[in-house]
């Protein structure tokens, strides 16, 4: 028992005594400090410099818990920041829950939490409140995590789906497929000619860049869990109109599209975690994709589609390579389970 004190979780790190106090202070407060969090309250009393905030919620329940380029804890962090940013927020303040299964390796708890940290303090984002909980052995599948977020409008972002219009431009900043992919093919233990790697970031950095230089951003969404399709087909049920994208301008690694064959998975049904969707008015849409292909984070940048009227219910369609035509429809059900 003494070595699972220190080397394991057990249910006692849940129970609130010494045991709970070691692990908050020794394991997370450590990693995560700053002013605010280190008073240990029962909230996080916050002040902004604006009354104008967006506040989202997500859980993350991915499995591996590790994979090439990031891992669930990195995840937690760029999910939530990411829906700030696709909102027109600058993501600045999480809380972190973790739920923890009892048997799960101190070690690979202290590795989800320096990534944690990593990823909040390289985009200057600080969690504030949490909690954690033990669970019995099979109850969570070694560790869920939940985070909230809080972050301020960009003052120059006017998103919504209602000022989308005929003739718009579609943006993605770069490939498709990506997450969804190296996820799967770790879990099925298949290996490519060349690595698999997950898109996950934060992309506030590109996002408040756009929303505060390009005034004809009129809409971004990111296409997690049901991919590219799944957006698309959000954005033309909102507007009310059609969307017509071109598949030979869809960014797709090589190497994704070819595990997405084999495995008879459609690219455009794939999750993501570090990609964008905007629409943008077309007088701006070269300019909008100048500023994703300068940076990092939108160096494969495409305008892949565009939006067309609607006599009808609205679709979204897709110019095939060979030529024709097909509708792109949302997926049944889930495709991948337990992609983040």
């Amino acid at each position: 028992m003494a070595n699972d004190i220190h080397d394991k979780i057990i249910l006692a790190h849940g129970g609130g005594g010494q045991l709970s106090d070691d692990l908050i202070r020794n394991k997370i407060l450590t990693r995560l400090t700053n002013k605010t969090l280190e008073k240990l309250g029962d909230s996080a009393s916050l002040s902004l410099d604006s009354t104008d905030i967006c506040f989202t919620t997500d859980s993350y329940v991915v499995k591996p818990l590790f994979f090439n380029g990031g891992d669930i804890g990195k995840l937690s962090v760029c999910g939530t920041a990411n829906d700030l940013a696709m909102a027109g927020a600058r993501p600045l303040f999480l809380s972190l829950a973790l739920i923890i299964e009892t048997g799960l390796e101190m070690k690979t708890l202290e590795k989800i939490l320096d990534s944690i940290a990593t990823e909040a303090r390289e985009n200057n984002i600080q969690v504030v409140t949490g909690d954690t909980k033990t669970v019995e052995t099979g109850s969570a599948d070694k560790i869920f995590i939940n985070t909230a977020g809080i972050g301020i409008k960009i003052k120059t972002a006017n998103l919504g789906m209602n000022r989308i219009k005929s003739g718009d431009k579609i943006i993605i900043n770069g490939t498709i497929g990506d997450h969804g992919m190296t996820i799967i093919s770790q879990r099925k233990g298949i290996e490519f000619e060349s690595q698999l790697k997950t898109d996950c970031a934060c992309l506030a950095p590109l996002s408040c860049k756009l929303l505060e230089e390009v005034e004809g951003v009129k809409f971004m969404r990111d296409p997690t869990r049901g991919g590219a399709a799944v957006a698309l087909n959000d954005i033309a049920k909102g507007s009310g109109l059609n969307i017509e994208i071109d598949q030979q301008k869809i960014p797709v690694n090589r190497t994704v599209q070819a595990a997405a064959d084999v495995l008879g998975f459609d690219v455009l049904n794939i999750a993501n975690e570090g990609k964008f969707i905007a629409v943008v008015a077309p007088e701006d849409a070269q300019k909008a994709l100048d500023i994703c292909k300068a940076h990092p984070l939108g160096k494969d940048a495409s305008i892949f589609g565009e939006v067309t009227d609607s006599d009808e219910a609205p679709i979204v369609e897709m110019k095939t390579e060979i030529g024709g035509r097909r509708i792109v429809q949302i997926p049944y059900g889930r495709q991948l389970p337990r992609i983040c």
